[in-house]
């Protein structure tokens, strides 16, 4: 059986030194911000990066292309290994289209080789949930077909749970309307948001208020979750910590788990949702 790694974008948002421990391959996004181009997980800090989007600065993301797809995938099909990619949601980025331009490019180059693309319909933290589900079946013996059958089978049981503080960001992202997003930051609408089995985030409820908003991602998550064994959750949150670590006390409290991997948002995602945003994910029974 031949070696196979299995590579994700950096829309994965998990911490770089965890990935690099366990040997995972990362295609970085790009953003922009005032004329300057970094690239996700190498450029600015979050510290750096929400402290620009809170002085009103604003960030642009950037797909990857598919000559930038070929360039990170070949050394791998050059050393003899076959290729699974968990790709960020095509319901949010063209990027998937470009791993699958790739994919498809180099498998008439390595004929031998088995490229797999698989669209997550996840992003953040929940491609991240995924990546280490997948990693678990690898270190168990699976092979890369077994992986991918079962990721194919899974993903829409990964469950996103969010809330943001900041309601411009949700508007200039088409989110929600002007009107929408002035009336709600004067009366402290919080809204709450998922990802629908299209992969597309979608505003399905509001809160009044930030800690009922971050009540209602973890009661979310609880009654989604009935029923799953979850050996972790994942939480992730936009240069605010204090708030995240509220949320992994009650997740703690209602779901039972004491394994919690807390991260901020990536500068790619996070250009999307600004700071302040906070999200749950976990297995659950339906998003």
């Amino acid at each position: 059986m031949r070696d196979f790694v299995i590579t994700v974008n950096s829309t994965v948002d998990l911490p770089r030194e965890w990935l690099e421990e366990r040997h995972v391959p990362v295609m970085p996004l790009k953003y922009t911000i005032d004329g300057e181009t970094y690239t996700d997980m190498y450029g600015l800090s979050a510290k750096e990066f929400f402290a620009k989007l809170r002085e009103g600065h604003m960030s642009v993301t950037s797909q990857i292309n598919p000559d930038e797809a070929v360039d990170m995938l070949e050394p791998f099909l050059k050393e003899g290994k076959d290729i699974l990619h968990l790709g960020f949601s095509s319901g949010l980025s063209g990027t998937l289209n470009s791993m699958k331009i790739a994919a498809s490019e180099l498998s008439e180059k390595y004929p031998e080789a088995k490229i797999i693309v698989i669209d997550t319909l996840c992003a953040c933290l929940g491609e991240g949930l995924l990546l280490y589900k997948t990693l678990q079946l690898k270190e168990q013996g699976k092979n890369i077909d077994e992986i991918a059958q079962w990721a194919e089978e899974n993903k829409l049981h990964v469950c996103h749970n969010v809330t943001v503080d900041d309601l411009n960001h949700l508007h200039r992202g088409g989110r929600i309307s002007k009107t929408t997003a002035v009336l709600g930051t004067l009366v402290q609408i919080k809204p709450i948001i998922h990802m629908d089995n299209e992969g597309k985030l979608q505003v399905i409820g509001k809160e009044r208020g930030r800690k009922k908003s971050l009540n209602r991602i973890v009661d979310m998550a609880v009654g989604q979750s009935k029923g799953w064994d979850n050996d972790i959750v994942m939480i992730t949150h936009g240069d605010c910590l204090e708030d995240a670590e509220y949320v992994a006390k009650l997740v703690r409290e209602k779901m039972g788990v004491d394994n919690i991997l807390i991260n901020n948002i990536g500068t790619v995602i996070g250009s999307h949702t600004g700071p302040g945003v906070v999200a749950v994910f976990c297995m659950g029974d339906h998003r």
